[in-house]
């Protein structure tokens, strides 16, 4: 066992070396050495020793992964997200220290592969806490989408972004195990770490068939989005049909414009209804747009189907508004705590309840509206749905030039490698890209330029095993972590 300073030193650079794992370094092997480094400090720990040294790993790692969050408004949503994620990291990952000091205890003999894969099934059972709790949780630290750019990204198209993330702690806590078990005397104990690492490796990408193509239309309009941009009126709309003019006489079959591409409710405003009418006309194309709606007393982050005859009826509202960025959850207690920056949100987002998916020439279009791809049950109802393509809009104006739309274009990257379907991302200000169902880039869009890209989008059809058996994969990780550190407790105490 490290001592107490040593360990908070480790967890210190584990959280360093976490963050260099994602984008914009997105140096993915960083993350095998992180883990390593915080399980070696939490190994032997008592509980009080756990919370210290997981707050310290947590108090490094989401203040850097999160510093996006400062952009316009500064420090306090920054130090309220990355200390309420701290605060729950300090809690969630003791479990792994009281398993390396019950487990050894109650099976001696099963150390070196039992106790690894307890360890994984625990880690996995502290993504799943951070990404559902509270207010819906905020599963964009999940260790799984830091390998969209590393050679075991394929892994997710088997077991999900959760199994990839349980497979990487278990081989590294069987390294640890077989290390400190001098294993490489013994050419019998490499077998399991060996095996852990050779399917990481070598797994290739779960099949799914082509259907064909649909040529997508995708608008970077670059426009004045942001929350504090100095806006004039129908601005934002004619930035996006300025960049759409270079598709007029394509041959298009579905145009695309991201989050927050259109000022004014369609459904609502005239003006807007006309033109977008024009647009849809001009390209000779449906248009896939989104703007906020209002329904009855509800407000709603919307995208809907739009053709040269008008509204279609198809729409789909934002499952996951973001908590003090949509919506203000407890709003007189926030209020009372930081009432100029609460004060900013007059506008309460309802989450949506109907369908992830719309149709275009009876092809399936599956939907993610901005921080919805990060939430598994959104993109795995649009796949069951029968959407054979992934269009994920986006408004990154709020972070420009910061990591925050890199982050998130590796996780659309993992989506398509997960579900076997192509991705057209499109932002508002970028980086847009459309990205093959292998997680390769077709063609892309910089930051802060406006532009269009028009490419020939594969089709794919078929369910990969990563979004049938992903929820199951969850399901029997949270439950079986849990239960095998409940029974090595009950062990270790009948023990002498």
């Amino acid at each position: 066992m490290l001592p107490l300073w040593a360990a908070v030193l480790s967890a210190a650079l584990a959280g360093v070396l976490m963050d260099l794992a994602f984008p914009s370094v997105g140096l993915w092997p960083c993350a095998f050495v992180a883990v390593g480094l915080l399980l070696l400090a939490l190994d032997g720990r008592r509980i009080g020793g756990a919370i210290l040294v997981s707050a310290v790993y947590g108090a490094v790692f989401f203040p850097l992964l999160v510093f996006w969050a400062t952009r316009y408004l500064g420090a306090v949503p920054w130090l309220g997200l990355a200390g309420a994620e701290t605060v729950l990291t300090s809690v969630a990952l003791v479990p792994i220290a009281l398993a390396y000091r019950w487990l050894p205890r109650a099976w001696p003999g099963a150390r070196s592969v039992l106790l690894p894969v307890v360890v994984g099934a625990l880690w996995a059972m502290y993504e799943l806490f951070l990404g559902n709790w509270p207010y819906g949780g905020f599963p964009w630290a999940r260790l799984g989408m830091t390998q969209s750019q590393g050679p075991m990204a394929p892994v997710v198209s088997w077991i999900g972004v959760t199994g990839l993330s349980f497979l990487m702690v278990t081989a590294v806590a069987l390294i640890i195990e077989c290390v400190r078990a001098s294993g490489w005397r013994r050419p019998i104990a490499l077998v399991a770490p060996a095996a852990t690492v050779a399917i990481l490796l070598l797994t290739p990408l779960f099949p799914t068939s082509s259907t064909g193509a649909m040529r997508i239309g995708a608008v970077q309009g670059n426009g004045t989005t942001g929350f504090f941009d100095d806006r004039e009126p129908y601005g934002v709309i004619e930035a996006q049909t300025r960049a759409t003019e270079p598709l007029i006489g394509e041959e298009v079959d579905l145009l695309v414009w991201p989050e927050g591409g259109v000022d004014y409710d369609p459904f609502q405003d005239s003006a807007t209804a006309r033109m977008l009418t024009r647009v849809s006309a001009r390209v000779d194309a449906p248009l896939l747009a989104n703007t906020a709606t209002e329904r009855g007393d509800n407000a709603f982050n919307t995208s809907f189907v739009w053709n040269e005859d008008g509204a279609t009826g198809q729409t789909h509202d934002k499952r996951h508004p973001v908590p003090f960025g949509e919506y203000v959850p407890n709003r007189e207690f926030f209020n009372a705590l930081a009432p100029d920056l609460v004060g900013l949100l007059t506008r309460e987002y309802t989450p949506g309840s109907n369908s992830p998916t719309v149709e275009v020439g009876g092809i399936g279009v599956g939907l993610a509206i901005c921080f919805d791809v990060i939430y598994d049950e959104v993109i795995r109802e649009s796949v069951g749905a029968g959407a054979e393509v992934l269009v994920f809009q986006t408004n990154n104006a709020d972070f420009r030039g910061t990591d925050e739309n890199l982050q998130q274009l590796a996780f659309a990257r993992m989506r398509a490698m997960e579900t076997g379907r192509s991705v057209v991302n499109v932002s508002t200000v970028g980086t847009s890209q459309v990205i093959r169902p292998d997680g390769s880039t077709v063609s892309s869009l910089d930051a802060n330029e406006a532009g269009a890209l028009l490419e020939d989008v594969e089709l794919r059809s078929g369910l990969t095993a990563g979004v049938v058996l992903g929820p199951w994969v969850q399901l029997v990780l949270a439950l079986a972590g849990p239960a095998a550190l409940v029974a090595a407790y009950v062990g270790s105490r009948r023990r002498p």
